[in-house]
């Protein structure tokens, strides 16, 4: 860090001046005491002007991967070296960070109701706030997750796959599968796309935890952006040839509650028919078991047992 953290209520990035990097607390809302909610900036300025890449993390509050993704990825640059300007928010949801849960602290999943509203409730003000005094600065983002709670998921991207730029910059993460999921759907990434702004979500392992593992390789993924963008000179690495694109996705939930047990692994490739899960009641004895609707790769699975009815099993991957 070069200078010390300034707090802003306004967000300009040309107030960092070029060739440095320099860390905010930017105001979005208030407390009930009146206090402010802080958002974390962190801005890298090169020493040309050019494109401005936004990366967000902890939109979920229990989803850590990110976090670390951007902070090994700021440590390591050098604005000599840069033209353009990156824009990192380690920390997106304060509020559910804080208490290291999922939803806001009105118990809205906010990456369901982008981009918000200007008068409404606190987490529709939050998410409009944050969209319009951030998000709006980018000419591209990726949007960093995890799986949640109870949950585990592979490497793996959502994008627009009908979007060139957008199909692009998924390619360009060396992940194990990308889903094609179009925009306006309420996210932070549709959000983003409706405003003009090319997004993806990288979906970066488990909830609760830092894994050095996917972490290596969500930076991988965000300095080839970087290089494809011109912001830095550097060569793209890709080298999974095996990424597997899925045209559409679904969870399979459970019909009764119980206690689940999934019987298949992450990045499996079931065919119709095949058995996927048991569900057993309190005293052992087996309430139902599931099978696969389709073919399909395993994208993201359930690791909870104790399950009511709705309970998630498995994210199944439809490859194109």
């Amino acid at each position: 860090m070069e200078n010390e953290i300034k707090y802003i209520d306004h967000f300009d990035i040309t107030n960092t001046a070029k060739n440095t990097i320099q860390y905010y607390w930017l105001k979005i809302t208030t407390s009930a005491l009146g206090t402010p909610i802080n958002v974390p900036i962190m801005v890298a300025r090169g020493k040309e002007d050019g494109i401005t890449l936004g990366l967000t993390a902890a939109v979920h509050g229990n989803e850590l991967n990110g976090i670390s993704v951007i902070q090994r990825l700021f440590k390591d640059l050098d604005t000599n070296n840069m033209k353009g300007t990156i824009v990192g928010i380690p920390v997106a949801s304060i509020p559910s960070f804080i208490q290291g849960t999922r939803v806001f602290d009105d118990g809205t999943d906010i990456n369901r109701i982008m981009p918000g509203k200007a008068k409404g409730n606190a987490s529709e003000v939050y998410s409009n706030r944050f969209l319009n005094l951030i998000v709006k600065k980018f000419d591209y983002l990726l949007d960093l997750h995890t799986a949640s709670f109870g949950r585990v998921n592979s490497f793996y991207i959502r994008s627009d796959m009908n979007n060139a730029v957008t199909k692009k910059l998924a390619l360009l993460q060396d992940a194990e599968i990308i889903v094609h999921t179009p925009p306006s759907d309420g996210t932070l990434r549709g959000a983003a796309e409706e405003l003009g702004i090319p997004a993806i979500t990288i979906e970066v392992g488990n909830p609760h935890s830092f894994q050095k593992k996917v972490i290596k390789s969500g930076v991988l993924g965000v300095h080839n952006v970087l290089s494809h963008l011109g912001i830095i000179d550097d060569e793209i690495e890709v080298s999974r040839n095996d990424t597997i694109v899925c045209e559409k996705s679904y969870w399979i939930y459970t019909q009764e509650g119980g206690l689940l047990t999934v019987r298949i692994g992450l990045r499996d490739i079931v065919k119709k028919g095949d058995h996927i899960a048991t569900l057993r009641d309190v005293f052992g004895n087996i309430i139902n078991e599931y099978y696969a609707p389709e073919k399909g790769i395993i994208v993201g699975k359930s690791v909870n047992p104790v399950n009511q009815s709705g309970g998630r099993i498995i994210h199944l991957g439809i490859m194109k």
